[in-house]
């Protein structure tokens, strides 16, 4: 009788938390192989898998009893993570090899030739078993370049559970993957739609300018074919490029969702989602038996747009109110409360009615007024309030489509918007923030009101008056007339600023 214990990682929400397989084996009684610990379906296949594997690599597998624990006993265990380390466990449990694989985490999936496969999640749990003060993680090779992002702790590839035991027999060594220092990045070359090749609308393309600048929401109205999409498509080419943290973070996500490129293991650019307006409120903000990130959480320190804004559902609408406030998104289920990031910035686009026509100068409007009415509260007044910028995108004239001239292309915009970004972080250097628009009413009070001469005094004075502009307007004003001071290189807002920052604040209800 033997027992072995083996590390191993489970992904809770986006961070691991360590799970120790403990396997008791015995030559007394019945062959069989008992697995306890709250698996689930796929944890439960694995030991077909696992007994396939240890056979194919040229071991044999043991006779007799086998137990396999997976503790904590009350954390649900699912997906195939757990193949390698049980596999290992049963191999030490019944002296096939003798290892001390005490400091070590073990992750991946096995195939029934013994080969590893990809793991989602390998970032968060080697993450987690560094903190832990573990030294050594084995994952599959596919996953071995994403791992090697983090220091301190050697990381092996392993091909096939046969080169595994292997080297833990200390027979054929695995060479651990070199480290991949965390630095900043150059995102992969921009293949979509340039600025300079947009004709017009120099208006709006000076707003995503703003938008982009400080963290912004926007919103683009105006009718079919006016090129609201185009021009929010082309939005991640003047993005500014990711901190170090901010790709960790992002990486994190994509890894966990099983959304990382096989030949990427860092996300370099900004993320930028655009579902269609039948997901549903899971799909939005995440969700399902077993909670996954949903957009908002894959948008995270990049762009969510929403095309046709007010044909998503009200539910799906409103349940990004809270997000849009806190940045994080909290999802509650009988096992427990998990909490995703979701600091995105928000761009929507939306026709005027249901025709798309109305308040065009050249084309009749077919809908009645009440019909046009209804259209526009589909959007509520409290997510209204969470946008800082509303631009009407008018059709644009053959003149402007015709013409050969091109415009500022998105290579020089982003240049200007990296130079803003530089100012607010130094401005918010050993804080949380990183741009004006995740400024607290306390921040807003230091850095907006603070500098404000009295002309632009008087003119917000007004503005409140003849808008009605609520309190969480009233701030998301100022943080846009901060960013546009940015913009300027000015330490104080003036009245143009402040002049520019109102007049993104239209209605759209009628």
């Amino acid at each position: 009788m033997a027992l072995a214990k083996v590390l191993s990682c489970a992904v809770v929400g986006l961070e691991g938390e360590i799970v120790e397989c403990e396997v008791d084996s015995t030559r007394r009684g019945l062959a069989s192989l008992a697995m306890v610990g709250l698996p689930d379906a796929a944890v439960k296949e694995a030991k077909d898998r696992v007994e396939s594997a240890i056979k194919n690599s040229g071991y044999a597998f043991p006779a007799g009893r086998i137990v396999v624990n997976l503790a904590p006993a009350d954390l649900r265990k699912e997906g195939p993570t757990y193949d390698l380390p049980i596999a290992i466990g049963i191999m030490v449990a019944g002296g096939q090899i003798l290892a001390d694989v005490s400091d070590a985490v073990f992750l991946g999936e096995l195939s029934l030739d013994g080969a590893v496969r990809h793991a989602q999640g390998i970032l968060p749990m080697v993450a987690l078993a560094r903190e832990r003060g573990i030294r050594k993680a084995y994952v599959p090779s596919a996953d071995a370049a994403e791992a090697a992002l983090l220091p301190d702790i050697a990381i092996y590839p392993v091909d096939t559970l046969g080169a595994l035991l292997r080297h833990l027999s200390g027979v054929a060594p695995i060479e651990p993957t070199p480290q991949q220092a965390m630095r900043h990045v150059d995102p992969p070359e921009w293949h979509g739609t340039d600025f300079g090749a947009i004709k017009g609308q120099e208006h709006v393309k000076r707003a995503l300018e703003v938008a982009a600048a400080g963290g912004h929401n926007v919103l683009l109205s105006g009718p079919p074919g006016s090129g609201k999409t185009l021009l929010a498509r082309a939005m991640p080419s003047i993005l500014p490029h990711m901190t170090p943290d901010e790709t960790l973070d992002v990486t994190k996500i994509y890894s966990v969702a099983g959304m990382l490129p096989p030949d990427t293991p860092l996300i370099a650019r900004r993320p930028f989602r655009a579902p269609h307006h039948t997901i549903s409120h899971a799909g939005l903000v995440g969700g399902g038996r077993t909670p996954r990130p949903g957009e908002i959480t894959l948008s995270h320190r990049g762009v969510l747009f929403l095309d046709e804004l007010p044909e998503f559902g009200q539910q799906v609408l409103e349940v990004m109110r809270q997000p849009l406030e806190d940045r994080t998104v909290t999802i509650s289920r009988a096992q427990g409360t998990i909490t995703y990031p979701a600091n995105f910035m928000l761009i929507a686009a939306m026709n005027p009615c249901p025709c798309g026509f109305y308040g065009d100068p050249t084309k009749e409007c077919s809908c009645s007024e009440s019909s046009v009415s209804r259209y526009q509260k589909r959007i509520s007044g409290p997510l209204l309030d969470r946008i800082d910028i509303f631009v009407e995108v008018p059709r644009v004239e053959y003149e402007k489509l015709a013409s050969d001239a091109s415009g500022e292309t998105s290579d020089a915009v982003c240049d200007r918007v990296e130079r803003t970004r530089a100012v607010q972080t130094r401005r918010f250097a050993g804080t949380r923030f990183t741009c004006n628009a995740e400024m607290t009413p306390t921040e807003v009070r230091q850095h907006c009101q603070a500098v404000l001469d009295e002309q632009a005094q008087s003119l917000l004075r007004l503005a409140m008056a003849q808008l009605s502009l609520s309190a969480r307007a009233f701030h998301r004003v100022l943080k846009l007339a901060r960013t546009i001071a940015d913009m300027d290189a000015a330490d104080g807002i003036a009245t143009a600023h402040l002049a520019e920052a109102i007049q993104y604040r239209h209605r759209v209800h009628g």
